[in-house]
């Protein structure tokens, strides 16, 4: 059914389930929990650094919430509780302490949502059931296929996954091109484009800073050490390691999407194992280790089928590293194309020409159950949808079974277009993968900001 999400910032509330460090009076580090309303989470990790007198990349996180929305989560620092207000703009200090460690990446548990969807084809009290029976079929199905969504690769600029290409490659110099100058045919007008378009052809950082937006803070970083005679790739380690890492980890994602995509389209099943296949066993409190992948082969099938069929293991799909094996099987079968295509091969994530921000790779379930979910009338003309994920799931892909969005452009995987779901054989492998009935219709990442 379609419907329209995130009007604003309000309408999309994100609150992060955290994995507190523990607190110790005499820790080095500071845990601070933020509320933010429309911020972009690096941004608001530097402007609370220079708020609080801090390095540039001083803060951590365990997780990156979206842009457009009201986000609450954890950050960290070393160092003391800030002694005032951050002051900043629309976002909030709900509290903070001492610990002994400070957060990383994916030192939490999931996320909980509380979403509306708005100009829905179909009045409030009858979208609510026709959404229960969605649910329903997913459930049947088994869950939902686990794609990274469109934050991942830049809603605004899609070109968070070309950088991290060309990192990848080894060519610093065409990824510091490609984040200052791309504007991808399927991403948003921006009050910047004028300045990339202009720097695509002088090539003056001098003057791309006089031309470049203030707010544009990660492409002036760059212009800046270009403007002072710096190469390419010492101007791109002045980014954090953090906005770095994003850009490989975007282009993991990249390669994911389609794998997943064409594993759907071609009628391998997303919840039951082959031979060639890895699962992933899940733990007692409900999460996986993404780098204990089990092979499934001829010999053991039986009972990873069993262990997947039993909720006990996950189907995997590949996040691309240096360490990922080559394997047999159409899985294996499928990542060799991908590869092929997109002319890369899982040595390059040593990334010798920035060794920082290699990637060993990992596993990454491809189905995600569906959680319990409350969807409920507002009051208004909208529906609330609320439920919770785990760590590294995406509401919007989730949402993209309800709201089954246009296929113009392909929110998950980039500068691409996606045959009509009804044309995939076993359920369309990129927009969607419940087939409907009834009424149809259209419906982490700096890439950069408002252009």
């Amino acid at each position: 059914m379609p419907g329209r999400l995130k009007s604003a910032p309000e309408d999309f509330r994100v609150t992060e389930i955290s994995n507190y460090p523990l607190p110790d009076e005499q820790g080095n580090y500071t845990v601070l929990r933020v509320v933010s309303h429309d911020w972009e989470q690096h941004e608001l990790g530097a402007a609370i650094a220079h708020r609080l007198r801090l390095p540039a990349h001083s803060l951590e996180w365990a997780g990156t919430k979206d842009r457009r929305a009201v986000s609450e989560r954890l950050v960290s620092y070393r160092g003391s509780p800030p002694s005032e207000p951050l002051a900043l703009p629309r976002v909030e200090l709900v509290e903070a302490y001492r610990a002994r460690d400070g957060l990383v990446l994916g030192h939490h548990y999931g996320n909980s949502f509380d979403i509306r969807v708005e100009d829905l084809a179909l009045p409030p009290a009858e979208a609510v059931p026709a959404f229960r029976a969605v649910e329903a079929e997913l459930r049947e199905r088994g869950g939902f296929p686990n794609f990274f969504g469109p934050q991942r690769f830049g809603e605004v600029r899609p070109i968070t996954h070309e950088v991290g290409r060309w990192v990848v490659r080894g060519d610093i110099a065409r990824a510091v091109e490609v984040y200052l100058v791309d504007r991808p045919a399927d991403g948003k007008v921006g009050v910047g484009d004028e300045a990339r378009r202009a720097y695509g052809e002088h090539h003056d950082p001098v003057r791309a800073l006089r031309e470049f937006p203030r707010e544009y803070r990660f492409e002036r970083t760059l212009l800046e050490h270009l403007a002072q005679g710096h190469r390419p790739e010492r101007a791109f380690r002045a980014l954090s390691r953090d906005l770095r890492l994003l850009f490989v980890h975007a282009f993991q994602a990249y390669l994911f999407n389609l794998w997943l995509s064409r594993r759907a389209a071609g009628g391998l099943a997303l919840n039951a194992p082959v031979a060639g296949d890895t699962i992933l066993r899940i733990g007692r409190d409900g999460t996986v280790r993404s780098r204990e992948g089990i092979p499934v082969s001829a010999d053991n099938l039986p009972e990873c089928a069993d262990l997947v069929a039993r909720g006990r293991a996950f189907v995997a799909g590949p996040l691309v590293g240096y360490e990922t094996p080559r394997t047999s099987g159409p899985a294996g079968d499928l990542l060799a194309g991908v590869l092929q295509e997109q002319d890369v091969e899982p040595g390059m994530f040593r990334v010798r020409a920035a060794p920082e921000v290699a990637s060993r790779g990992a596993w990454r379930p491809i189905l995600v159950p569906v959680p319990p979910m409350g969807i409920l009338t507002d009051g208004s003309d909208g529906v609330r949808l609320r439920f919770a994920l785990p760590k590294g799931a995406y509401a919007t892909v989730l949402l993209r079974e309800f709201l089954k969005p246009p296929l113009e452009r392909s929110l998950l995987i980039p500068g691409t277009r996606v045959a009509a779901p009804e044309s995939l054989p076993n359920g369309p492998a990129v927009a969607s993968t419940v087939r409907r009935t009834g009424p149809d219709g259209g419906g982490a990442a700096p890439a950069s900001r408002p252009g």
